[in-house]
């Protein structure tokens, strides 16, 4: 049966999503977002193990998937509805594919944010002609007054993934995928909400039920999951994977995954970076953490994945410039191609040249220096030195660190976590 068919008072279930509506949403939303290359990668087959295939999705004109759920349900409300407008409550990828795709329909957007968005996403919203309303401290509760005002300005709610017509939208990925690739071992699809890979799975199973089909979430965000493997567990934290960082997920959604995909994975926060990181520094293309997160489920299960065709979508490319900066200094480090010295050293005259002779010797260069004379427990001719630097690889590293102790310096090597 399909979602147009059913009674629209009833709570939606599996059947109101199937492969025919997922096929209905393409044509509907066909020639106004991009059919995204699907890419094979060689280098990060080789570093994974497995067959890795990208479906670019940071490519759409918002830079994210969400645009195509967005559009199949705007253009299949009435005139009336259209007329009133639309509203929803959202700080990420949903409000700008909604806003854009609204504002090119003639059909008013109204976004309700959490006071606490960060500015640059409310701009981006305005930018593509959303109206947004800045209310509470909390998606909750800036939820809560979109569906208040939905109910005194006669609005259209459109949920940002609880919906048979967003997920229908969503699932449209996946039909192009199959289209170009029949043949995949696994989609790996990372879950927020659900819409995207309650579409995702639809398509796969029918097209292809040998397919297995893996959803991932952030570590500190398993909502879904715990629902998926009936556990208990805690959400909150400061995730990479913000766009995947919901606490309440989908009931809707959540049939659906429980009865067409095959499992779900978590990622911590260093393996996010990880595979932001190297998808930037190999494939050339910037993605947001949440976009990562399938790539990153790949690198931190390598025999689950070994020798398999695997489809991955690169859900969106919404990511702060300057956290971007951050990740790939902190991979860098990771790496052990920057390091911080601890060096402890008499206040004298000469001290600090005697050790910078050994960074020349060493071919390491030196990026930051920052003295603590104060705030220590060393006599008050001490000091700590903290040196920033940067090497070939960890070995040259640890080879200036070996020659700083032969040379009787104390040395410690700052981690990072």
């Amino acid at each position: 049966m399909n979602a147009s068919t059913t009674n629209l008072d009833a709570a939606p279930g599996p059947a109101d999503l199937t492969i025919e509506d997922v096929r209905a949403a393409a044509a509907r939303i066909d020639g106004a977002v991009v059919k995204t290359p699907l890419m094979h990668s060689i280098t990060l087959s080789q570093i994974t193990g497995a067959d890795i295939w990208l479906k670019f999705e940071n490519l759409q004109f918002t830079a994210a998937y969400k645009e195509r759920g967005a559009l199949n349900a705007l253009l299949q409300l009435t005139e009336e509805q259209k007329g009133r407008g639309v509203i929803a409550a959202s700080a990420g990828n949903h409000s700008q594919g909604l806003s854009y795709h609204g504002t090119r329909l003639g059909v008013p957007v109204t976004i309700v944010m959490p006071k606490t968005t960060p500015t640059v996403k409310v701009m981006q919203t305005e930018s593509v002609g959303g109206n947004v309303v800045l209310e509470g401290e909390t998606f909750d509760e800036a939820h809560a007054h979109a569906r208040e005002l939905e109910k005194e300005r006669g609005l259209t709610f459109v949920h940002p993934f609880d919906d048979p017509k967003i997920a229908a939208g969503q699932g449209t990925v996946a039909l192009e995928m199959f289209a170009e690739k029949s043949d995949f071992d696994c989609i790996v699809t990372p879950i927020g909400g659900g819409g995207l890979i309650s579409g995702m799975a639809t398509v796969a199973n029918a097209l292809n039920p040998d397919t297995e089909v893996v959803g991932v979430q952030a570590g500190l965000f398993p909502s879904m999951f715990s629902k998926f493997k009936g556990e208990d567990r805690d959400c909150g934290g400061d995730t990479l994977a913000e766009g995947i960082a919901v606490k309440k997920p989908g009931d809707f959604t959540s049939q659906v995954i429980a009865e067409k995909v095959n499992d779900i994975l978590l990622v911590g926060e260093p393996v996010l970076e990880k595979a932001v990181a190297l998808l930037l520094q190999i494939e050339k293309t910037v993605v947001e953490g949440a976009g990562a997160a399938g790539l990153a489920a790949v690198l931190d299960n390598p025999e689950r994945f070994k020798g398999k065709s695997i489809g991955l979508v690169l859900c969106g490319g919404n990511i702060d410039t300057r956290l971007l900066a951050n990740v790939l200094l902190r991979d860098l480090a990771r790496q052990g191609r920057l390091a911080r010295l601890r060096v402890t050293l008499q206040d004298r005259p000469g001290a600090l040249f005697k050790v910078m002779r050994l960074f020349d010797a060493h071919n390491v260069n030196i990026i930051e220096i920052y003295h603590q004379r104060i705030f220590t427990t060393l006599p008050a001719k001490g000091l700590i030195t903290d040196i920033e630097c940067e090497a070939r690889d960890a070995e040259q590293v640890e080879r200036l660190v070996t020659a700083l102790r032969d040379a009787n310096y104390a040395v410690q090597v700052v981690e990072l976590n």
